[in-house]
């Protein structure tokens, strides 16, 4: 007992650093491809500064790596196992008696661990981070409309700059119909360029047609002026359903803990919550996707020493990670088109990765 105790340990802690290297490196390298994009997309952007570029790559950090976590398991996994094999240290384990499935076992308590403590830790911070990267993003470089889903409703920004005046709108609705897009009630809050109060525009409701709001039986209220009646206003606007959905607050800027309220406000006014329901389940399936790649590691790594091929088996390990990171994005996207339903399309391929993962495992070593 005391020995199995403490060889897990060591594995444990083997496991442990190694995962820690390979998250730190691809992160850097990845970090320092994502500041190389980021400068470009600034180059003729005088108001962005060094600086700003070095914070918006900070802050999308914890995003980067949340990404890149099947693929730091799968190397530190296969890395350990190999340096271990290599050392000998695994074959004094199994001629000890231990098998495979006893010195994979710390590395999946390991991967387990970890994955339970950034959903609860890490996924909120990260979460926070991607927020405010995407503020920035948006500020500096996208310069599109904006919008925000609270307790009380629907909130939408957008400007327009007529015969040189510019103006600014917020808009609020209490809840959306679609098919067409529906704001419902409507009221308009107006201010210029320098975000001073001009009036408000109050109406039963606007439908958004082609680059265009139309409402009816408008009532606006301008500052120091009496109240005047419209039966029909358009206002322009440069907005569609989709866009409206892309700029709600994305999936990747809302933690593990807020999802459940978010969906539950965005059904309360009528929008579809169908990327948000999808992240929840993928942040869920998360653990089981990591656990799969501890066993495809195992798999490519455990039986260098006796076969050879530490190429072949490298390159075996880095096909295996990619197709199964690829199947679960495009599965993902199919989800999110509501081409699957999303319990299939997040839970599918992290099932059929730690089905696959133990089959290889159990035929390489038991077979």
């Amino acid at each position: 007992m005391i020995k199995n105790w403490t060889i897990s340990r060591y594995l444990a802690s083997q496991y442990a650093l190694w995962f820690a290297v390979f998250m730190c490196g691809l992160a850097g390298i990845i970090f320092l491809l994502e500041l190389a994009e980021l400068f470009r997309r600034a180059a003729d952007l005088q108001e962005v500064s060094f600086g700003l570029v070095m914070k918006m790559g900070f802050y999308k950090l914890p995003n980067t790596i949340d990404k890149i976590l099947p693929f730091v398991v799968l190397f530190s996994g296969m890395f350990t196992f190999w340096k271990l094999t290599r050392n000998q240290e695994l074959i004094v384990a199994r001629a000890a008696g231990i098998s495979a499935w006893q010195f994979l076992a710390p590395a999946l308590i390991v991967t387990l661990l970890f994955s339970l403590f950034n959903l609860a830790l890490i996924n909120p911070v990260g979460a926070a981070m991607n927020s405010r990267f995407k503020d920035m993003e948006t500020r500096y470089m996208q310069r599109s409309p904006s919008l925000e889903l609270t307790g009380s409703g629907l909130w939408l920004r957008q400007s327009d700059k007529k015969q040189n005046e510019e103006r600014h709108y917020l808009l609020h609705a209490d809840r959306v119909e679609l098919d067409p897009l529906t704001m419902i009630p409507l009221i308009v809050f107006i201010y210029d360029k320098n975000d001073r109060y001009l009036g408000r525009i109050d109406a039963p409701k606007a439908v958004l047609n082609n680059n265009y709001w139309e409402i009816n039986d408008a009532w606006f209220n301008w500052e120091n002026q009496t109240p005047n009646h419209e039966d029909q206003f358009r206002l322009g606007t440069n907005l569609t359903l989709e866009k409206i959905q892309e700029s709600m607050a994305p999936p990747d800027t809302i933690s593990l803990w807020e999802l459940p309220n978010f969906i539950r406000a965005m059904k309360s006014i009528g929008l579809p919550p169908i990327r948000h329901e999808l992240q929840l389940q993928v942040l869920l399936a998360q653990p089981l996707l990591l656990c799969a790649m501890v066993f495809f590691a195992a798999a490519f790594s455990l039986r260098i020493s006796r076969k050879g091929g530490i190429i072949q088996a490298i390159l075996l390990g880095l096909l295996a990670g990619s197709m199964i990171f690829s199947l679960n994005n495009i599965v993902n996207a199919l989800g999110a088109n509501q081409t699957f339903p999303i319990i299939l399309a997040a839970w599918a391929i992290p099932l059929a990765a730690i089905v696959g993962g133990n089959t290889v495992l159990l035929y390489l070593e038991d077979g």
